[in-house]
């Protein structure tokens, strides 16, 4: 899909739609005008410096100042579609499409993200879209035919390439796609056909070449099959699974340096692919090369630790280079999983005997005698000299891998940028709740500062040594600082001892307390202020907070009471102070903890309903989605949290949409 996808986003002139505005003053409008156009300058510079944070944050500038106009919103789709949040992306280019419906590229940028989601119906309406305003985009063509072929609608695809080809009769491209759709219906007669027509039409087509070499290669012509590969990578240079198909043609024909050779490029250009760490383990294997062929079937390991092949030929390179007790945790794993691999129990023997376990080498050697007797009949079968990927049998463990359907390679589109804040690893867990602190870390949220009247006026009337910010990113308080607060607690309970009734002492030395981590007595102080005034939802807030520290610093030992009660505090800052978002918020991350998700969701929500630029409570309400098995909202919370600037939020939707 790659040259479909370019198509439409290099080169592109986009241009502002003013048709809609109201000119109340020309002035007004004038200067409005300019600002919005320069933000939006700003977001499309981020943008093509790939840094795709800052661009949203310019776009919603633009889209809070005019939400009318449909270009900021496929700009943001865009920005998220890198940032690999489709379901945000498709939102926004929805959102697009309602402003404007003639913009071929919102079109095509949602089939986009559809196809990534899987939902390649919608995508192929999209597409129909795209060329009914653009019948000449022959990239949406392109990708049109693909999301044919995913819905197993051949008839369709095939009709849609044949407009492609009266229009670009020229180009090879077609008549390879026709190939596999030929592919796909098991005609490979007529899929040759094709083939060659286009290669007639330019010689040097790459996919051709590719189709070619694969149906050589499945009639056991290696020789050939390798030719057709030479002139593929030739063409497509960079393409790993060529070298992997060369790589076991020239295996096939006992050249095993030109095998070697491939795999070695192929991990090169691709470290993470499985086949090429597998085969080329193998060689390391068959040449003597023990010690990075361990290395190779480690990686595999790494990637699928239940891979009993990989095992068992770890098995027996820790064995050759001397780790005796890794290569029995090995095979006695593998043996595990297939208690009737008698080689294996020969094995294990071997290794048991050079361990000095000579009753447990006797008893595998006497199961495999055993067997053996009991097993008179059969015959024996030649065996392939490769395995497909998914076939598992021990056995097989020293024949080459490949994949297990040879199909002709689809096109994606793939590129890489930096800022990829989505790679980033987020731990399945809510964000921390807001507290009431002295000291506070910057926050990373631009777009949301914490606040509430309630804590403005109380700082105000000057109760308290220093400011009181809400915050759920605290600083730890400076040694010079902690001394202070020493000296606080004795000088305000020297004060207390003369004016015991006095609240806003009681007060202060609970935030002492507090900040020298002693919970007890900042309870003991709450509590008492509460007793003199059972007014302040400041004091409630408060309570809960600590409580939930006690809880967190493992203070006490049955959490469940101690967040009962701090839930009844926070219910009590809301009845005093109905609009506290952070009491809501705070309550939703206590229900979390308790495992009551319903619950959580509906204090989200009220936070929301609060607050709508919330993104801590858009991502908590995520999590226990996502802990609910409710897969689509999570997305949208999580989708809507980053969108707000909160962009651990995508590594999450990447690693939860697949």
């Amino acid at each position: 899909m790659r040259r479909g996808c370019w198509q439409y986003l290099n080169g592109r002139k986009w241009h502002m739609l003013l048709s809609h505005l109201l000119i109340f003053s020309f002035t007004v409008s004038l200067h409005a005008q300019i600002n919005s156009d320069r933000v939006m300058l700003m977001g499309r510079n981020a943008l093509y410096y790939e840094d795709y944070v800052l661009a949203i944050q310019r776009f919603n500038m633009v889209i809070s100042a005019k939400p009318h106009l449909s270009e900021p919103y496929f700009f943001r789709g865009l920005s998220k579609f890198y940032l690999e949040d489709y379901q945000g992306a498709t939102d926004d280019c929805s959102l697009s499409i309602e402003r404007n419906p003639y913009v071929e590229d919102a079109y095509v940028l949602r089939a986009l993200c559809l196809v990534r989601q899987k939902a390649y119906a919608e995508a192929e309406r999209d597409y129909l879209r795209s060329t009914a305003i653009n019948p000449r985009n022959q990239g949406s063509l392109h990708n049109l035919v693909l999301c044919q072929m995913e819905q197993k609608a051949y008839e369709r695809a095939d009709s849609s390439l044949d407009v492609m080809l009266r229009q670009w009769p020229k180009e090879a491209e077609g008549y390879t796609m026709k190939a596999q759709v030929c592919f796909a219906r098991s005609d490979t007669a007529k899929a040759e056909e094709w083939i060659e027509r286009a290669l007639e039409v330019n010689p040097y087509e790459g996919p051709a070449w590719s189709m070619k070499a694969m149906v050589t290669l499945n009639r056991g012509q290696y020789a050939e099959g390798e030719k057709c590969l030479d002139k593929a990578i030739l063409q497509l240079p960079r393409n790993a699974g060529l070298l992997v198909n060369r790589a076991l043609a020239r295996a096939q024909q006992q050249n095993l340096r030109g095998a070697m050779s491939d795999y070695d490029a192929a991990v090169e250009l691709e470290p993470g692919n499985y086949l090429a760490h597998f085969n080329r383990g193998l060689l390391r294997a068959q040449v003597g090369d023990d010690n990075r062929a361990i290395e190779d079937f480690n990686f595999v390991l790494q990637q699928e630790p239940d891979n009993t092949i990989a095992l068992y030929n770890r098995a027996l390179l820790l064995d050759q280079t001397g780790d005796l007790k890794g290569a029995l945790r090995d095979i006695s794993a593998v043996i595990k999983d297939y208690p009737e691999f008698w080689a294996g129990y020969q094995t294990r023997a071997q290794i048991r005997r050079k361990l000095g376990d000579i009753y447990g080498a006797e008893r595998d050697e006497f199961k495999v005698l055993k067997a053996d007797m009991e097993k008179r009949t059969g015959t024996y079968k030649s065996r392939a000299r490769t395995r497909k990927k998914s076939q598992r049998n021990p056995e097989d463990y020293n024949l080459l891998v490949e994949e297990d359907t040879q199909q002709p390679d689809r096109e994606e589109y793939t590129s890489q940028y930096r800022g990829h804040v989505q790679n980033r690893q987020t731990e399945l867990q809510t964000l921390p709740s807001y507290v009431f602190t002295y000291y506070k870390r910057p926050s990373q949220l631009s777009s949301f500062i914490p606040f509430h009247r309630t804590v403005e006026q109380f700082n105000q009337t000057g109760q308290l040594p220093l400011p009181l910010y809400i915050s759920n990113s605290e600083a730890n308080a400076s040694e010079e600082r902690i001394q202070q607060h020493f000296a606080d607690v004795a000088a305000v309970t020297e004060v207390l001892s003369d004016s015991p009734e006095t609240t806003g002492l009681h007060l202060r030395r609970a935030m002492d307390h507090y900040h020298l981590r002693d919970f007890e007595a900042c309870l003991s102080d709450l509590d008492r202020a509460i007793q003199l005034q059972p007014l302040v939802a400041i004091s409630y807030f408060l309570r809960a907070q600590v409580r939930c520290a006690q809880v967190a610093s493992g203070g006490e030992g049955n959490a469940t009471i101690p967040l009962g009660q701090a839930l009844a505090d926070l219910q009590r800052v809301t009845e005093l102070e109905p609009d506290m978002v952070f009491a809501h918020y705070n309550m939703g991350n206590i229900h979390v903890q308790l495992h009551d998700y319903d619950k959580a969701v509906a204090a989200y929500t009220r936070a929301i309903e609060l607050q709508a630029q919330f993104p801590e409570a858009y991502y908590n309400r995520g999590i226990a989605r996502l802990l609910m098995d409710q897969r689509e909202p999570a997305l949208r919370d999580l989708s809507q949290a980053g969108e707000l600037g909160l962009y651990s939020a995508y590594n999450l939707i990447k690693r939860y949409s697949k």
